[in-house]
Order: structure tokens, then C-alpha cells, then sequence
């Protein structure tokens, strides 16, 4: 017997009828004698409508600024999955299953202060294992948990999946799935690059990669805490029969695993191809190479919330001065043009120049720590294909490369076909 958190998303309970379906797919593992928590979303589009409403509020009531109490936005936006859960319970129940909705709080699940970003901090899985245990399913309404003034505290948008992972390390679950629009994990977005293709397993550091990299399969918090307490987790359809899949011990379900490195037999050199859309550029020309001059530049921005990635940094020949370049989102590139033209005089530039319009796409795979030439096999395949590269970044196990968006398409396409991830 194995216990099992499933967790379901919005686009999977986005209506009665899909609720019903989720209901077949816990019923079936109910019924193959495995311990069942379920985890899940408010329906599709329910947690965009109560944050408007929430922003309209100030309007509504004459305020020019669009100020609100944190804790009442939490209040309200984790309202959406606590009615997705009594909805699961009650469709559950009819179907002969034994089941109850939990919310955050009754768990308990606890969370930091931080309302409407707030992270986990602990989580009582005894009451729910002893549920569990007596063949109760625990039906959980996700994104949420109690913070330490006692109020709902939600943990910011895709929180739901780290709430599937923190329960299944609480409850010491053999797997957490996670059931979404698609089957699996692939090389790249197949809308991208037909060619892609499912994964069978890809690692915890690889999927974190992807994770952050543009991969919208899993969030990113998740993953890190999937690695962190080594749960593995499993990512597959909940849009396939619930009554053509065998549930049994040992059956192989279709999905993508994600778990530990020494677990995959055979790691590819490069496993996947991921992009990041909307990215702009900014470059500082000519700043003074000086000791602090990176604090000048970089705590500004932090402290306007811009969110700084790649960053390239030359320096002349006689060191006096320095070109500095970095990415930020696009919807952040006025922000952040604005709050470093009002620090000119701190920094010590010269010129600021920006583009927008571009794309960071990155190779990933975990067998670049023991193979030279990945990144020039990259550098190559996007020369003879003319794609102009702006910046580049690098880790141990992954290369992004930053380009102008209108070759996107070609640029994942290559890299895909070079490092061998094209269908058989």
C-alpha cells in the first residue's frame, strides 16, 4: 500500500463536470488500496476574478490609490479553493468514497507573515495520516495556510503545488502527483518544437532549472521544496480515463518522474530546451571601475523590486572604466531605466541604453558537468543559422543565451535538433 498526495490545478477542476472527473481519478487509487490526500486549486479563472474584485475595492469606495489590507486580500482569494475542496468532498461522497475538506488552518499548515507571498513554515501532517490511515481521504484546499498572526495567509499565485509538496513531506507520502493539462514533462514546449518529447525522469536540479528558466509545468517553489525533502513527484494528465489506468503496485503510469540524479540510469548530456519570453536589456556605458559601483547599480533596482538576471560586465583596457549589461522583465524595463537615470550621479555612467523585445533561451541537462563542447555546440548551431547572440550566462548545468525575439522559434528548434531531443 502507498500513500499518495495528488494535486489537481485550475484548468482541472475548472467546472462541475471536471470535478466529477478528478473525483474518478481519486476514487481509483482509493479503490487500489492506497492512502489518499488530494491537494487543489480553485477553478480556472475563480482566483483572477477575486483579486479584481479586491483591486477594484478602493475604487469602488472613492480612494485614488489601490491600497488594501493584505490580510483581507488573503481573506478573499483563498475563498477559491476552499470551494473547490468541499466540491471534490461532496463529489466523493457520492461516489460511495469517505472524504472531508480541509483548509490550511485546520491542519495545521503554517506560514510566515509575508500575507499574499507567505511561505510554508510547518505542517502537522498527524491528524490527516491518522484520517488517512482509517481510509479517509483528505480532500485539501491548496495556496494556503495559517500565519503566526492567526489569519489566512496565502503563498502567492502557483502556491498550490508547493502546498501538494509540503503536505507529502509532512505526510512522508511514497509520491506526489501533480495532474495538470498536459502529460508530462517534455524536452521543450512541443508548441515550440513539434519534435519534443515526453521525459521519463528528469532530475530535481534539472526540473528547478527548467522551473525558473520558463518551464511553466511546475512551479518553482515546488520543485526546490520536492528537492529539499527528496519527495518525488510525479507529473501526468488528469484529462486521461480514470478507468483506463491501472493503479496497482508496480503499474507504470504516464507521466514524467521527477526525483534524485542517481535514479536516472541513463542522463543525457542535455535534457531540455526552456525560454523565457519578454525580456529587455539595459547597458551602462563607460562607469567608473570602482569598488562599489555594482551596490550603486544593483541596490536601486532591488529596492524598486526590479528583478535583475543576466549580467555581462567588460572592462576597458586601462580597468578605469566599465560597460555594464543586464536583463530585466520586459514590463520592468521603464521602471528601471527611470530609477537609474535618477542615480546617474551615484553610479557614474555615462550613457544608459535599452532594448526590449527579447529572449533568453537555455540548454539544460545535468550530464554538462562531465562533457566538454556543449555550449560551443550551441554558439555554432545559432552562427550558421545567423541568430546574433547578446549576452550569455552560464552554470554548471545550464548556458542561456539571450537573442531577439523574432528568432525564438528557430533558435529552440536548432538547439533542440543539436543536442539529439528530436522524436525518433
Amino acid at each position: 500500500m502507498s500513500r499518495l498526495v495528488m494535486k489537481f490545478g485550475g484548468t482541472s477542476v475548472a467546472d462541475l463536470d471536471r470535478i466529477f472527473n478528478v473525483a474518478r481519478h481519486v476514487k481509483r487509487e482509493a479503490a487500489a488500496g492506497h492512502q489518499v490526500a488530494v491537494v487543489v486549486s480553485a477553478m480556472a479563472g475563480r482566483t483572477n476574478e477575486l483579486v479584481g474584485w479586491v483591486q477594484e475595492m478602493p475604487k469602488v469606495s472613492g480612494s485614488n490609490a489601490p491600497i488594501y489590507d493584505a490580510r483581507e486580500y488573503d481573506a478573499v482569494v483563498a475563498s477559491g479553493e476552499q470551494v473547490t475542496a468541499g466540491l471534490l468532498a461532496i463529489a466523493l461522497q457520492s461516489m460511495g468514497v469517505e472524504a472531508r475538506s480541509w483548509q490550511g488552518w485546520q491542519i495545521p499548515l503554517k506560514t510566515d507573515g509575508a500575507h499574499g507571498a507567505a511561505r510554508i513554515a510547518d505542517v502537522d501532517g498527524s491528524d490527516i495520516i491518522s484520517r488517512m490511515e482509517r481510509g479517509q481521504v483528505a480532500v485539501v484546499a491548496g495556496f494556503q495556510g495559517i500565519g503566526p498572526d492567526n489569519r489566512v495567509a496565502t503563498l502567492g499565485r502557483g502556491g498550490s503545488d508547493t502546498s501538494a509538496v509540503a503536505l507529502a513531506a509532512a505526510v512522508k507520502a511514497d509520491r506526489c502527483d501533480i495532474y495538470t493539462d498536459v502529460d508530462g514533462v517534455y524536452t521543450t514546449d512541443p508548441r515550440m518544437a513539434p519534435a519534443a518529447r515526453r521525459l521519463n525522469k528528469i532530475a530535481f536540479e534539472e526540473m528547478l532549472e527548467m522551473a525558473s528558466l520558463g518551464a511553466k509545468v511546475l512551479q518553482v517553489r515546488s520543485v526546490e521544496l520536492a528537492m529539499v525533502h527528496g519527495v518525488p513527484t510525479f507529473v501526468r494528465s488528469s484529462f486521461d480515463d480514470p478507468d483506463s489506468i491501472d493503479s496497482s503496485e508496480g503499474a507504470s503510469p504516464v507521466g514524467t518522474l521527477i526525483c534524485d540524479e542517481e535514479e536516472i540510469l541513463e542522463q543525457q548530456v542535455v535534457t531540455g530546451i526552456a525560454y523565457a519570453k519578454d525580456e529587455a536589456q539595459i547597458s551602462l556605458r563607460r562607469v567608473a571601475d570602482k569598488p562599489g559601483v555594482a551596490a550603486a547599480v544593483f541596490g536601486p533596482l532591488a529596492e524598486a523590486h526590479v528583478n535583475v538576471d543576466m549580467i555581462v560586465q567588460n572592462i576597458s583596457e586601462d580597468g578605469s572604466v566599465t560597460d555594464m549589461t543586464f536583463t530585466v522583465p520586459q514590463s520592468d524595463l521603464d521602471k528601471a531605466t527611470k530609477v537609474l537615470e535618477g542615480a546617474k550621479e551615484q553610479i557614474g555612467y555615462e550613457v544608459i541604453q535599452s532594448d526590449g523585445g527579447l529572449v533568453k533561451v537555455s540548454v539544460v541537462g545535468i550530464g554538462m558537468r562531465s562533457h566538454a563542447g556543449v555550449a560551443a555546440s550551441a554558439f555554432n548551431a545559432l552562427a550558421s543559422k545567423g541568430i546574433n547572440i547578446r549576452a550569455i550566462t552560464t552554470s554548471e548545468i545550464k548556458i542561456s543565451i539571450l537573442i531577439d525575439e523574432d528568432y525564438i522559434e528557430l533558435a529552440v528548434r536548432t538547439l533542440h535538433s543539436v543536442y539529439g531531443l528530436d522524436k525518433d
